[in-house]
C-alpha cells in the first residue's frame, strides 16, 4: 500500500540537498575519530571517544539525513506545506551541524559546558522543525500507512530529543541518574520510536517505486507504527516504575516487531520485478540482515538475560544496528533519492531534456562505495574481539563516508552542468 505522491509540491533543491551532502562529512569524522584513537575506544560501550563517535554517527549522519528527507517527503507525500522550506532548512542544518559537533567534543573532551550548549542548541533547533511540521500536519488526514507513520515518528523524535537533553545535561550537571536505564530508553526512543519507524514510513513508498517490488500489505503496514511507539511508550512507564521484568520484556518485544518489518520487507524483495542486483538493493540486503542479527541478540537476552552480560555484547548490537542497519538504509536511500531528485528538477526546469538518473550517479562507483562501507562494517565487527582493528576500520568509516560525498557530489556537479548547457542554449 503506497502513498499518493505530489511532485509538483516539491521544495526547492537547495533543501533537502544540503543536508544530504553534509552527512557523509560526519561519518569520515567519525571514521577519523576512531583511527586517532584505536582500540581504547572499544573498552567499553561509556568510553568518551566511542560515545562522541557514536553521536557522530547518530546525529550527524542519521539525523541530517532523516531531517533533510523530511523536508522533502512531507510535502510530496502528505501535502504538508512548509512554510519557508528554504529558510527552514538553513537554520535546521546549522543547528544540527553544530550542535552534534559541539556533543561530539563535549563527549571527546569531557567539557560540560560542551555538553550543556550542545543540548540547548540541538533541543531548540528540533524543537522549533517539530513545531513548523506539526503546524504543517495540521489537519492533514492520514490517508495512508505513511503519513500515518510520519505523525508517529515525529512523535518519537521528540520523546528521543527530550531524553538526550536530559542525560546530556544530566552528564554536565552532575546529576545521579539511572545511566544505563536511561541510555537503553533514549536508544529505544531514537531507534525505534524514530528513525525505524521513519525508515518504516519511507520504505513503503521507495521500496515498491525504486526496487520494484509489490507493496507493503495495507494491515502491517498501519499497524506498525501504532505497535512500536505503544512498545516504547509502555517501556517508558517500566522505567519509570523501575519493573525490569517488564522492562526485558518490552526490549525482546520491540526487537521482535522490528525483525518482523524486517523479514516482511525481505519477502517483498524476493519478488521484486526488476532482475539486476543494483547497489541500491544491495545495500538494504545489508542493512535488512545486519538488523535482524542486530534484534535477534537483544531478543534473546530477553530468555537469557547472562546473555547482555557477555563483554562487547552492546558493541556488536550497536555496530549491527547503526552502521550494519541505518547507515546501510540511508546510503541507499540517498543513491536514488540524489540522483531522482536532480532528475526531476531538471525534467521540470528543462522541459524533458534531463539525463537518464544513471549518467548523473554512475552504478560503478555507488557499488565501489559500497564495498568500503561493508568492508568498515566487518573490521568494526572484528574490533570487538581483536580491538587492534579499531583503526582499520576507523580507515574505512572514513574511506566510505568521503567516497560517499564524493558521489553525492558529483551528482550535483553533473546536474548544474546540465542545467547551464540548457539555459545558455
Amino acid at each position: 500500500m503506497q502513498a499518493l505522491l505530489s511532485f509538483d509540491k516539491a521544495p526547492p533543491f537547495a533543501a533537502p540537498l544540503r543536508f544530504f551532502l553534509t552527512a557523509p562529512l560526519f561519518a569520515l569524522l567519525a571514521g577519523v575519530l576512531l583511527l586517532v584513537e584505536g582500540e581504547s575506544m572499544f573498552a567499553s560501550r561509556w568510553t568518551p571517544g566511542l560515545l562522541a563517535a557514536t553521536h557522530l554517527v547518530t546525529v550527524g549522519f542519521m539525523l541530517q539525513v532523516m531531517l533533510g528527507a523530511l523536508i522533502q517527503i512531507l510535502p510530496v507525500v502528505a501535502g504538508a506545506n512548509l512554510r519557508h522550506p528554504l529558510v527552514v532548512a538553513r537554520w535546521l542544518h546549522g543547528g544540527l551541524s553544530g550542535g552534534a559537533l559541539l556533543l561530539a567534543a563535549g563527549f571527546q573532551f569531557g567539557q560540560p559546558t560542551l555538553l550543556a550548549a550542545a543540548a540547548l542548541v540541538l533541543g531548540a533547533s528540533i524543537a522549533m522543525f517539530l513545531l513548523v511540521t506539526w503546524r504543517a500536519l495540521a489537519g492533514v488526514p492520514s490517508t495512508s500507512p505513511t503519513i500515518r507513520g510520519l505523525k508517529f515518528a515525529l512523535f518519537g523524535l521528540a520523546g528521543a530529543v527530550a531524553l538526550g537533553i536530559v542525560l546530556a545535561l544530566a552528564l554536565a550537571r552532575g546529576w545521579a541518574v539511572p545511566w544505563q536505564a536511561l541510555t537503553d530508553l533514549h536508544a529505544a526512543w531514537a531507534l525505534g520510536g524514530w528513525a525505524g519507524i521513519l525508515l518504516a514510513a519511507m520504505a513503503y513508498v521507495v521500496v515498491p517505486m525504486f526496487q520494484l517490488t509489490p507493496g507493503y500489505p495495507a494491515r502491517p503496514s498501519w499497524w506498525l507504527p501504532r505497535v512500536m511507539l505503544g512498545l516504547v511508550l509502555s517501556w517508558t512507564l517500566a522505567v519509570l516504575f523501575e519493573w525490569p521484568l517488564a522492562i526485558r520484556l518490552l526490549q525482546g518485544l520491540t526487537a521482535l516487531a522490528g525483525i518482523a518489518f524486517a523479514a516482511l520487507t525481505l519477502r517483498l524483495q524476493s519478488q521484486r520485478r526488476r532482475a539486476r542486483a543494483d547497489a541500491t538493493y544491495r545495500y538494504w540486503q545489508l542493512g535488512l540482515f545486519s538488523a535482524v542479527f542486530g534484534l535477534f541478540l537483544p531478543l534473546t537476552a530477553t530468555v537469557w538475560p547472562a546473555l547482555a552480560e557477555l563483554p562487547g555484547f552492546s558493541l556488536v548490537v550497536g555496530i549491527l544496528l547503526l552502521a550494519g542497519g541505518f547507515m546501510s538504509f540511508i546510503v541507499g536511500m540517498l543513491y536514488k533519492i540524489v540522483p531522482f531528485l536532480a532528475w526531476l528538477h531538471l525534467q521540470n526546469t528543462c522541459g524533458g531534456q534531463a539525463p537518464n538518473m544513471n549518467r548523473l550517479l554512475p552504478e560503478t562507483a555507488m557499488q565501489r562505495q559500497m564495498n568500503a562501507h561493508a568492508l568498515a562494517v566487518a573490521l568494526l565487527l572484528a574490533a570487538v574481539v581483536w580491538p587492534w582493528l579499531v583503526r582499520p576500520a576507523g580507515a574505512a568509516l572514513a574511506l566510505a563516508g568521503g567516497w560517499l560525498f564524493y558521489n553525492l557530489w558529483g551528482t550535483v556537479g553533473r546536474y548544474r552542468r546540465h542545467l547551464a548547457k540548457v539555459v545558455a542554449a
